[in-house]
């Protein structure tokens, strides 16, 4: 299992789904409630009534005004945590406050810092592009029933695009060309590059770009441990720059529980932006690339569930993005508090 690393911003939800019905989440294995105050701000509490733990994200919990009803009880909060009614008397107990988490909305993100210390100063890492108005976006969040380390591998090791992904972003090249990679040991950011000068086009650039032939491509990776992931990607017609395209790819990683987590894609692009057609076709294709990864890695957490204690893994040389982002994610989470 790869550890929870506490004391960090992660994704709990897009801005969108945040509003006036309480949603839950359940973060690093902690239960949140999420919902807007009726001017806008976004809450992240506990989700859980301090008097019989009932959800105040399921029904009928309610909001009324800027504050949380529980609908088992009645036990009524306001946005900052504290209990300010219960049922059948007036004096409301001392300890009756719920957990209060940081919150900063983001780049079409809802971030939530879990842990123990304050963030201060401290700001998730950014991906501009998602309500940037030079971007048109697809999104969508998909649950995995794996390891949220194995999310991160699959994300770093591109080259499964060939096998898993063929017919839709993968073709031969991105499995025969070489990969660099770069570790900024202080920032905590993995690089891995491939740059592939003559590679055929698969659907999900040809359908959507109208390239006809072959062309130059390029992956350009970063991972900001523990949360977020960036894949810059530019194609163009082989023997030209000037008609290049450029997609970004955004995942945020979220950590569930120690075998599930919440998968956070989207795709920006700076082309065809009012084209719908382009836009749902992107949606449909890139919704079935990620499921594609999430039947994969389902079926791989159920695989390693069963592998005898002292199971050496083999890696090879694209695995090296991975294995420098699993040494800085042990390295994060040995740190003291």
């Amino acid at each position: 299992m790869t550890a929870f690393i506490r004391d960090q911003w992660y994704v709990a939800a897009y801005a969108h789904e945040v509003g006036r019905t309480p949603l839950g989440r359940t973060l690093l294995g902690e239960p949140v409630l999420l919902y807007r105050t009726e001017d806008g701000r976004p809450v992240a509490l506990a989700d859980r009534c301090v008097h019989r733990r009932f959800p105040l994200s399921e029904k009928p919990s309610r909001l009324d005004g800027d504050r949380v009803v529980c609908g088992y009880h009645g036990f009524t909060y306001g946005p900052d945590g504290r209990c300010v009614s219960v049922p059948g008397q007036r004096r409301i107990p001392r300890t009756a406050r719920l957990t209060g988490y940081p919150v900063v909305e983001q780049d079409a993100f809802v971030w939530v810092w879990i842990g123990d210390r304050d963030p201060g100063d401290t700001l998730p890492p950014r991906a501009p592009w998602l309500d940037s108005p030079d971007h048109t976006v697809v999104s969508g969040m998909e649950p995995l029933d794996a390891d949220y380390g194995l999310l991160v591998d699959n994300l770093l090791d591109l080259s499964h695009e060939t096998y898993l992904h063929g017919g839709y972003i993968g073709t031969p090249e991105v499995a025969e060309t070489p990969i660099t990679t770069e570790v900024d040991e202080k920032s905590r950011v993995v690089r891995v590059s491939r740059h592939m000068d003559d590679a055929a086009c698969p659907p999900f650039y040809a359908e959507s770009t109208g390239i006809t032939g072959r062309i130059t491509r390029h992956q350009d990776i970063e991972y900001h441990a523990p949360c977020l992931y960036l894949l810059h990607s530019r194609v163009a017609p082989v023997g030209t720059d000037e008609r290049a395209f450029h997609v970004e790819v955004v995942y945020g990683i979220t950590p569930s529980t120690e075998h599930t987590t919440y998968d956070f894609w989207a795709v920006a692009r700076d082309f065809a932006l009012d084209d719908q057609k382009v836009t749902d076709f992107l949606r449909e294709s890139n919704h079935t690339v990620v499921m594609q990864d999430v039947v994969a890695l389902n079926a791989l957490q159920k695989a390693l569930d069963t592998e005898p204690p002292g199971y050496q893994e083999l890696s090879i040389n694209i695995d090296t993005g991975g294995l420098a982002a699993r040494r800085i994610l042990a390295r994060m989470a040995a740190e003291p508090a």
